[in-house]
């Protein structure tokens, strides 16, 4: 609207997981996915760093807010390798590696996990041509 100031939104800077076992799912999030560890609120809360954006695991504290995350999409350079070093910490993909969109220039792969709490996770990258 013209002439009202700016919000000043310009990035995330945390992004709530609901979680209902915290000690298995930070245990998830630290060693399987690799998440620097910041620091716990107990009882209910434990916070991880992704790249300069805070990801905060929480037990809901209403009914209300007791169901699933938005789906995270985790940036990395190569799919492949990170696929591998995820399951073989243990972690279990619904989807394999794969591309889902392609252009002249580059493709988009992504590939489906969950965490320990059920929440769907996703890595992406985007791949110049012939290089996948």
């Amino acid at each position: 609207m013209s002439g009202e100031p700016e919000p000043g939104l310009r990035e995330i800077g945390q992004i709530a997981i609901t979680v209902h076992d915290l000690e298995r799912a930070a245990g998830f999030y630290r060693d399987v996915l690799g998440l620097r560890y910041l620091f716990s609120a107990p009882p209910k809360m434990a916070f991880f760093d992704c790249g300069g954006i805070r990801l905060m695991l929480a037990v809901p504290e209403e009914e209300r807010f007791d169901h699933p995350a938005s789906i995270l999409y985790y940036r990395v350079d190569d799919i492949h390798a990170a696929h591998r070093a995820l399951q073989s910490r243990g972690a279990v993909f619904e989807r394999e590696p794969g591309a889902i969109h392609k252009s002249d220039e580059s493709e988009l792969w992504m590939a489906f996990l969950r965490d320990s709490e059920d929440n769907l996770l996703a890595l992406l990258s985007e791949v110049p041509r012939g290089k996948a």
